[in-house]
């Protein structure tokens, strides 16, 4: 299981990793809000462990961000904050659970093995996070700056399979076969208008579709 420690107390977060370590969980930490939502959009999470007092972007305006984009994973929240209010407001905004401080360490435990059972965790539910979109297999949805980018059948297909293989150049008949399967065929032009639709589409919503055309070669996405 893979979590997301997003907590600003250096002393409480270096407490609760050690204590994930040692029961076989693996995390990523940070103690700036900024850079835990650029963590929540660019990794896979099953859970996130939450203080809303951040640096730069507080817990709430960082969880109701990544629900917005569709990110599924177990969040609990941590907080000195314990009154009603501020609970209904926590899980209100896209929390699974509230944690008030001070808490045991035991108790943090329960609350994600009691988590773990309600499954829907995100390795049921696969996104894909490159530059400034979020690609989520499980509804065929695009997104980019909060946005959602509308694309017909092949356009997503094109672009999902270009997304699950970054830095690979992959031809027009590797992409053909993916969309289309082996007894039908899109021809490179057919591709390209396909790309071009969805650049449009990116475009218009302010976002740039990092997937580029190496010339004589095929597809890819970054660089090369």
């Amino acid at each position: 299981m893979k979590v997301l420690l997003i907590e600003d107390s250096e002393a409480l977060r270096r407490g609760i990793r050690v204590g994930l370590d040692h029961l076989g969980y693996t995390v990523d930490e940070t103690g700036d809000g900024s850079e835990g939502l650029s963590m929540a959009l660019t990794n896979q999470y099953d859970f996130i462990i939450l203080d809303l007092m951040l640096p730069n972007v507080d817990g709430i305006s960082l969880l109701k961000s990544i629900r917005k984009l569709g990110n599924q994973a177990k969040v609990i929240i941590l907080s000195a904050k314990s009154q009603a209010e501020d609970r209904v407001n926590g899980l209100l905004s896209g929390a699974d659970d509230y944690l008030c401080k001070p808490f045991s360490f035991d108790e943090l435990q329960a609350r994600l093995i009691t988590l773990g059972r309600r499954g829907g965790l995100n390795q049921h539910v696969k996104s894909i996070c490159i530059a400034d979109f979020v690609l989520d297999t499980s509804n065929k949805s695009l997104h980019a700056n909060g946005h959602n980018i509308d694309l017909t059948k092949n356009e997503f297909k094109i672009v999902e399979y270009l997304f699950n293989n970054p830095k690979q150049i992959l031809n027009p008949e590797q992409i053909s076969e993916a969309v289309v399967g082996s007894f039908n065929h899109l021809s490179k032009n057919t591709i390209e208008a396909h790309l071009s639709s969805v650049r449009k589409k990116a475009k218009a919503v302010g976002a740039t579709l990092p997937i580029k055309n190496k010339r004589g070669f095929g597809y890819f996405v970054g660089e090369h």
